[in-house]
Parts: structure tokens; sequence; C-alpha cells
């Protein structure tokens, strides 16, 4: 044994005498980007990325840009690309790319769109008009939900997260415009401006839709929305997976709403096959409000909301000047983007959401090389193998706990690149000539399918995202973390890159995933997918512990003048970002031993995989965009990202040599180190 180790120190040393140079220009690392006044120990965020972004113009089209963005955009491009080819098969009738290339024409033919005007909603609008009861609307809620459109009942069948071998009818909370709460009950002016541009978008669309005596209703729709706001749980609430789980009796859903909601009769026109014994309710007080919410507000009102949702929910696939006023409130006025975007572009987004997996064929047989998930691969089983280490010398934790994260921890399954069983459309209707049907009878697929889970086994083939996407997720009730194909390039990964790069970028974004499967809701769940608690009371107040600092924490960064970082929205993913960062450099540490020491751009491996994680979260806002996040997105903005781990880190401080005095400095007692 002690021979053993003093043979690996050796060839230890006598590796790390060499040293690979890689100038930064093949290391893929664009040094123009780079703010060399801003020492790193200062602002890693800003050393990396600091010219770049001065430098650089959000484009009119969008609300944010930065890394994310320019591989969104060249996604886009390669599906354009991809539906040109398939557009000029011949003897393509019935096939999948008769569909993709079917479905874009429809969206394309713009002239033919306008024409048309109002005219595809009518039908639809006047069912509305005829509704003559209470009783009737809240039916017609499932009859909207299977369209695709929200009304107060969000609906849909998923995996029950207290037995996750089954799937289960739930529902939750639904049904307003704006993107929070907040932006109905604060009286701030950009919340108040948001509600005034919301009556006026309602009034549009009554009088581009040929309802103009419903115009006098917006106002009083907006106070319909308010009092489903005033209901809502917050998102902090809502991320409590215990909180969420309120697997109820129907009987016991039918108490929850009184006479208000005849849950047997939402359920048949949701198609589900029977009324189901068991509902898991999210947000069971919403219910109990929204019975009151029915009762109150006279029908007229709920019918012109009714309209309303129907109208907003295809304005932007509608003619031109629907699709204006969907963008000036959706994008202009909520998120700051300047420009609508060029309809192709309006057109691949479209696509790719309707026949996802359609595209995303044809996407990986073109885009996604077998090299690619073979690295992947060997990356995930070494973040896997870094994770368990790291488990193992937790100083938090007990022996007992620890056996359980560890089981856990081998029972993560990992999907890469692409589906390995492609969802079949071969029964779904497209249409050249029909851009309106084309989108409803793609609704009305999805709802078929998800409804037809019920009493099925669960499909663990299926994926939550397409090869397309440029992202990545971990799904706790699977215990899966995903990783789509689009996201696996520069400069996430890249096959010739510094290996440090590489962990860095998509070996930091594959231990994110994994920590997800530990962050504060994520380590509810056990290996199985079940909600069950397996951890002690000491070790979970522990736990609780360092979590609560990792609140503090975020919760000092102020992104714009009084609005800061919501420490308890964004916890999960800012334990995931902390753990998968540290986890990432434990994997690359272990992967490294025995080979020569990589130099790029003058920094050396630890440098260079801090300056790794630091690129791939180049991103700025404008600031209308800044403040929904603020209250919407359980992630912190790119800046805290970046920094908020690294100070943590002790590899960090090594890297870099940070001492007392630099603003990344924290005094070690107070850096936090979770896994």
């Amino acid at each position: 044994m002690i021979k053993t180790r003093i043979v690996a120190c050796c060839l230890f040393v006598a590796f790390s005498s060499f040293l690979s140079t890689v100038s930064a220009q093949n290391a893929g690392l664009n040094e123009k980007d780079f703010d060399r006044e801003t020492r790193i120990q200062d602002d890693l965020f800003e050393h990396v990325n600091g010219t770049w972004l001065r430098t650089t113009k959000i484009p009119a089209d969008k609300s944010n840009y930065g890394s994310f963005g320019k591989l969104a955009d060249l996604s886009q491009l390669r599906v354009k690309e991809l539906i040109n080819s398939v557009s000029q098969q011949e003897n393509a009738d019935g096939t999948d790319a008769q569909k993709v290339a079917d479905f874009y024409r429809s969206f394309m033919n713009e002239e033919q769109v306008n024409r048309l005007g109002a005219k595809p909603l009518q039908a639809e609008l006047g069912s509305i008009g005829k509704i003559a009861s209470k009783a009737e609307l809240v039916v017609y809620f499932g009859r909207l939900s299977k369209l695709g459109v929200k009304s107060p009942v969000g609906f849909y069948v998923g995996q029950d997260a207290g037995e996750a071998t089954q799937y289960i009818a739930q529902i939750t909370q639904s049904g307003t415009s704006l993107p929070d709460r907040d932006y109905y009950l604060k009286n701030e002016q950009i919340h108040k401006d948001a509600r005034a541009k919301l009556v006026q978008y309602i009034q549009r669309l009554f009088d581009l839709a040929g309802l103009a005596e419903q115009k006098e209703l917006a106002p009083a729709i907006l106070e319909l929305e308010t009092s489903l706001a005033k209901s809502k749980w917050t998102r902090v609430k809502l991320r409590n997976a215990k909180l969420r789980y309120n697997k109820l009796k129907f009987a016991d859903v039918q108490a929850l709403t009184g006479e208000a909601v005849d849950w047997e009769n939402y359920f048949e026109a949701v198609e589900l096959k029977a009324t189901p014994e068991e509902i898991i309710v999210h947000t069971p007080s919403f219910f109990e409000d929204l019975a009151q919410t029915i009762d109150s507000v006279d029908l007229d009102t709920w019918k012109a909301y009714a309209q309303f949702r129907y109208i907003d929910a295809f304005a932007a696939e509608l003619s031109e000047p629907f699709a204006d006023a969907s963008f000036d409130l959706y994008q202009k006025q909520l998120s700051g983007v300047e420009e609508q975007k060029p309809r192709w572009k309006r057109g691949v987004n479209l696509l790719s959401g309707a026949l996802g997996e359609v595209v995303g064929k044809l996407y990986v047989e073109k885009h996604f090389a077998p090299e690619s998930k073979a690295a992947m691969e060997t990356l995930v089983n070494n973040l896997l193998a870094a994770f368990g280490s790291s488990i193992d010398n937790l100083t938090w934790m007990t022996d007992a706990t620890k056996v359980k994260a560890k089981e856990k921890l081998s029972k993560i399954t990992t999907k890469i690149g692409y589906p390995n069983e492609w969802r079949d459309y071969s029964k779904l209707k497209i249409d050249a000539d029909d851009l309106f049907g084309n989108v409803v009878r793609t609704n009305l697929y999805e709802h078929d399918r998800n409804v037809s889970r019920l009493g099925q086994p669960i499909d663990r083939e299926e994926w939550g995202m397409t090869p397309q996407t440029v992202n990545a997720y971990y799904n706790p009730t699977k215990n899966e973390i995903v990783f789509p194909a689009a996201i696996l390039q520069p400069p996430f990964f890249d096959l010739n890159a510094p290996e440090p790069l590489n962990y860095g970028g998509i070996g930091a974004v594959i231990g994110h995933e994994i920590s997800h499967a530990f962050d504060d809701q994520g380590s509810q769940y056990d290996g199985d997918g079940n909600l069950n608690n397996w951890w002690t009371e000491e070790d979970r107040e522990s736990f609780q512990a360092l979590t609560t600092a990792l609140v503090n924490q975020f919760s000092e960064f102020e992104p714009l003048d009084g609005k800061r970082v919501d420490g308890k929205l964004t916890l999960g993913e800012n334990i995931a970002d902390l753990s998968g960062l540290e986890i990432a450099h434990r994997a690359l540490t272990l992967a490294r031993q025995g080979k020569p020491e990589v130099s790029a751009a003058g920094w050396n491996s630890d440098q260079l995989f801090f300056v790794g994680w630091s690129r791939v979260w180049q991103r700025k806002y404008k600031d209308q965009e800044m403040i929904k996040r603020l209250l919407t997105d359980p992630h912190s903005p790119s800046r805290y990202r970046t920094n908020g781990p690294v100070a943590n880190i002790e590899a960090f401080y090594k890297a870099f040599d940070v001492k007392p005095g630099d603003k990344l400095f924290k005094p070690e007692s107070e850096r936090i180190k979770i896994w």
C-alpha cells in the first residue's frame, strides 16, 4: 500500500514537470472580451467579460444577450437551414419532413395570415359568448385547457411525487397575464404601467377580434386577474415541494370549491377517461379563494375574460396587428425589447415548440457528433464519482445520511444529446395553408398525449426538452439529469479545447444538475423519485444552516438600485451553482492526475477552469427584463452566478492568490461549502 502511494506520487511529480502551452485562440478564448484593468480577485465576471459588456449592444429583438443567446441564435439558424433542406425533398407526403416544411410554410405565408385576420377565432369566441351559466363557464375552462389556453385552473397529468411509479391528475393556480402577482399588487411605477398597458392590450384585442362592445369590460378583467393574483402563492412558497404535494380524494377536491366548480364535469371536459379518484392539488388555498371569485364576479365579466384569454393565447400567430399588440405588451413593455423578431425566427421558435422532436431528430443527424456524446458520458461519470467522493468527506453530515445520499447518487440516470425513442407524430395533420389550425391541432395533440398517460407505466424515455434547446435540467421524480445536444458546444463544451475549460463550462453544468438532486428541494426526494425524508434531523438542521448562509449572501446582491436578488427564490439554483462548481473542480483534479500541466493565455489549469466558468455566464440585460427576472427567475443574474460561488471555493483563492482586501475575499470561517 505504501509502495503504491509512492509510485503514484512520483508519477505526478514527473508529469507535472512538463507543460502543455496553448494559445488563447486555439483554446477558444476571445481575449478581446476581457477587461484586464479589473482584477480577477475583485470581480471574476468583469475580468473575463468586461470589455464585451461595455462594447456589446443587446440586439433590438432581445431582452438580454450573452453566451446562451448566441447559441440560441445558432440553433435557430441551423433549424432554419434544416427546414429549407426538407422543404426541397420530393415525395415527402405524410412524412415528418413534410410536416416540418408545411408547418413552417403556413407561418411564413404572412399574406394569407393577414388576410384571414380574426376569422380563425370566430367560432370559439361565439361559443364562449353563448355560455349561459357559471357552471358552463367552469366546464369551458376544461375546453380551454385542451386548446392550450390559460384559465384559473392549471391542469395536467404528471408523475406522482409521493408514488413516482404512477401518473396522476394534478391542478395548480393559473389564469393571470402579467409575469408575477407583484405586478398586480405593488404600486411601483413599473407595475402600474404594466397594469395600464394590460388594460389597453385587452381593449386592443377586443377591437381586432370584432368584439368592440367588450372593451368597456377591460378594467373589470384586470380586477378579476388581480383577485386571482391575490390568491396565488408566492414563487418562494411554490418552491416548497412538500407544501405543493397535497394528494386529495376527489370528494375533498370538490369540497375545496363547493358548488362553484363541478370537478366531475371539468375532468370530463379535459377528456380524462374517468373521474380521477385522487388528485394532487398544488395550491389548495387558491382553489378555495377561486370558488369565492367565481361567485362574486358577474358572468359577463367572466365570459369576457375567457374570450380575452382565448384571443391572447393565439395572438402571436394571428395577423400582424394581433402579433404586434402581443409584442407591445409582453416583449416591449415587460422586457424592454425594442423590435419584433424577424418572422423567420418566430416561425422557427413556434415550429420547435409544436414539432419539437421532429425538428430535434433532424438537428442531431446534422449537428451532433457521436464523439461528443462519448466525451460527455466520460465527463458525467467523472462528475458523479467526484460527487460521491465529496459526500464521503463532508464534515457536517453523519455517516447514516451519507449512506442514503450515496444511494440516491448511484440511482441518478443520465440522458445526453437526444432521446432514444422519438415521439410519434404520424396521426397529426399539418396543412401548409392553415397556420391557426396547425397550432390548435398540435396543442390538442400534446394535450391528448398528456392525458393518455393516466393509468399507464411511467415513460422513462420521455424528454422534457428538445435536442435543439440550449439548456439542461434535473427531474426529481425520475432522478435524472438531461443535457440536450445544443448546449454541448462552445463555450460550454469543445472537443478541441483544453480540458480545464470544459470542466469549468459543461463540467460545472453537469455538476449543477447533479447538485439539484441534493438542493433544498431536490434533497427531499429519494433515489426512486419519491418525496421521502432520508435525512436524520441533525443533518437536516446542519444543511439548513448552510443554506440560510447562502440565502443571506445572495440577498445582499443589488443588480439595480433598490432591487436585490431574492436569496430564497434563487436558493436551489445557487446551491446547484456553488456545489456544481466545487464538484467540477474536484473532478478536474482527479481527471488531470498524471497529466501534463496545461497553460493558455498565461493561465494555468486551475485558472482556466474558473475562466471557463465565468465566460459561460456572459450576459447583459435590459432593465425591464432584470426587474422581471428578479421577481420570477429562480436563477440569479449572471454576474452573481459567476462571482457568488467562487467567493466560497478554496480552489479559487489558491488559483488567483485571493487575499484580505480583495473584493471577492471572504474569511475562511464564512465560506460556505455544502456538497
